[in-house]
């Protein structure tokens, strides 16, 4: 039975090869008919028999070859393998999601399949990739400029675009039709894909489809990659949290710390020991994916009474002013301990206090969470990559590890604003946005 199924899948398979193989021969046989056709009726002396072969030969094979080629069946085979070979090319360029070199690459794949004279991918500020005609006019990384294309980013919607002017481009131009296509993800849209064609007539129904289908194509592509990216992030996010927090150096650094108090101070060193038990049982336990920010608080306060009890209340303080609503609030584990150790570790100056000030507070439906330290600062160069996608530099889990984590929980438009001067401090600012208080509401006494 297995050697029947198998045979069977082998007979399936080679059915396309022998299909085309099939449609070569004839193709052969109706050229060289045609030649002899041809030479025959060239020669000074006629030779009828061999014309009326080859006139027969070559109207047989020609009736074999367009009706192969006009077989729906082999229409939509062609097209279904065409269009699964270009998926399959295009999900290759966007493992890493969208960027630059995905998108350029990808624009390349798409314009030889349509009747379009140029193809651009745009995210809502830049324009990330485009291939063929003006190409010189529309580098990568300019800024999205058509009034059209806005639109789209703002409302959402396909564009049947058939003159320059409504696309938004100068009269002089050899673009004069397009259709803008509207990419998505997770109900917001991150971007457009446009095809853009010589003539308004050279847009058919079927361009339509194809813009339309690719617009989903890469939408679906986007998501994937995020998804892809956010389980990956998950997935490493709880291993390092625990490797980060539970590291020699810090481990070392407290018992030392409060073995040297049990002499000079045994009854705060008594309470600091309980604050570390309970501090290392609380980080094993905030494992889960949002916890109040309160409890947030409350761990970050622990860790750094370990920092005021090793380096003394003269060179170390915090301030923490937080709103009781944003107190309330559901935030991912290790939020704001991480930005106060990396203070602690690398803000920290030869001489005077460093004084780190903790603050949230709502605007609207946003809240703005702000760590401030008066530490040695930062150079500019330094600012500008501490959020750089390789960057895993910095005690407790990476500034970009946070940024990462809170764009995930709280959707589009969240992000991580950071400003630095040397000998003045840093200032980092975690914008909440989308409704943060709203969408994750107290869960009251469930901590």
């Amino acid at each position: 039975m297995a050697q029947n199924k198998k045979s069977g899948k082998n007979r399936q398979s080679s059915t396309l090869p022998r299909f085309f193989t099939l449609e070569m021969l004839m193709f052969t046989f109706v050229v060289l008919s045609g030649f002899a056709l041809l030479w025959s009726i060239a020669m000074p002396i006629k030779n009828i028999g061999i014309m009326v072969g080859a006139g027969i030969v070559f109207t047989f094979s020609l009736v074999v070859v367009i009706r192969l080629l006009m077989d729906p069946d082999n229409v939509r085979a062609r097209q279904s393998d065409a269009m699964l070979k270009l998926a399959s090319q295009t999900l290759a360029c966007m493992k890493e999601g969208l960027n630059k070199s995905s998108a350029q690459k990808v624009c390349r794949l798409l314009l030889p399949s349509t009747a379009a004279i140029a193809v651009a991918i745009t995210d809502k500020d830049q324009i990330l990739g485009y291939a063929g005609s003006e190409e010189e006019r529309n580098p990568t990384g300019s800024e999205v400029r058509t009034h059209a294309t806005h639109a789209t980013l703002e409302d959402g919607k396909m564009r049947i675009l058939l003159t320059a002017e409504d696309i938004g481009f100068p009269t002089e131009t050899s673009i004069k039709a397009a259709i803008i296509v509207p990419l998505a993800m997770g109900g917001h849209v991150e971007g457009t894909l446009k095809f853009y064609y010589r003539r308004p007539h050279h847009i058919s129904e079927t361009q339509k489809s194809i813009a339309e289908g690719f617009g989903k194509l890469l939408s679906t592509q986007m998501a994937a990659a995020a998804l892809e990216q956010q389980t990956k992030l998950a997935t490493s996010m709880e291993l390092k949290a625990l490797q980060s927090q539970i590291n020699p150096h810090f481990l070392f650094n407290t018992i030392n710390t409060i073995a040297s108090l049990i002499r000079t101070n045994p009854e705060k060193a008594r309470i600091l020991l309980r604050e570390f038990a309970v501090f290392y049982r609380r980080t094993l336990e905030d494992s889960a994916e949002l916890i109040l920010f309160a409890r947030e608080l409350e761990q970050t306060l622990r860790y750094f009474s370990f920092e005021v009890a090793r380096f003394g209340e003269d060179r170390v303080s915090i301030d923490v002013d937080v709103e009781p609503e944003v107190e309330d609030m559901m935030v991912p584990p290790f939020l704001i301990q991480p930005l106060v150790e990396n203070a602690v570790r690398h803000a920290m100056p030869s001489e005077g206090m460093l004084e780190i000030e903790v603050t949230g507070t709502r605007e609207g439906d946003d809240v703005l969470v702000c760590v401030k330290d008066n530490g040695v600062g930062m150079t500019e160069e330094a600012r500008q990559n501490i959020l750089h996608p390789h960057s895993s530099k910095g005690l407790g889990i990476a500034v970009k590890n946070v940024n990462d984590r809170i764009r995930g929980h709280f959707g589009p438009g969240t992000h991580m604003e950071i400003e630095s001067e040397l000998g003045r401090g840093t200032v980092v600012t975690l914008v909440l946005k989308n409704g943060a208080i709203r969408d994750f509401p107290s869960l009251g006494d469930s901590q």
